[in-house]
């Protein structure tokens, strides 16, 4: 892969990681747990609710493990190991870093 493709490699994770970062602190609301008062809303607007509690924390787990693949995405960058699969290392397809940078195994290795 060559320098120009590897840099914007690397400024597509800094900003996806600047993209991450500021989704995780804009959902912080929306992971509080969802309190209960009958008086307040209906049962059906409660499961309503909790069920979009629920979604939130799920979006909020699948952020923080982009999240935390991003820093091994840069340092494979930096050693010249970036595009290749850690399984059989042979090359990923360009398109599949296109779509998650952060993808370290390519399609046959990572079923």
């Amino acid at each position: 892969m060559d320098r120009s493709t590897l840099d914007s490699f690397h400024q597509a994770l800094i900003e996806l990681q600047a993209a991450l970062e500021e989704l995780e602190l804009l959902s912080k609301d929306t992971l509080k747990p969802v309190a209960l008062d009958q008086s307040m809303v209906g049962r059906l607007s409660r499961i309503d609710a909790i069920q979009g509690a629920e979604m939130a924390q799920e979006a909020s787990r699948r952020r923080k493990l982009q999240l935390a693949r991003i820093p091994s995405a840069l340092a494979r960058i930096e050693s010249g190991d970036f595009g290749r699969c850690l399984e059989c290392d042979e090359l990923i397809v360009i398109g599949r870093l296109r779509i998650d940078p952060t993808y370290s195994c390519c399609v046959k290795c990572a079923k």
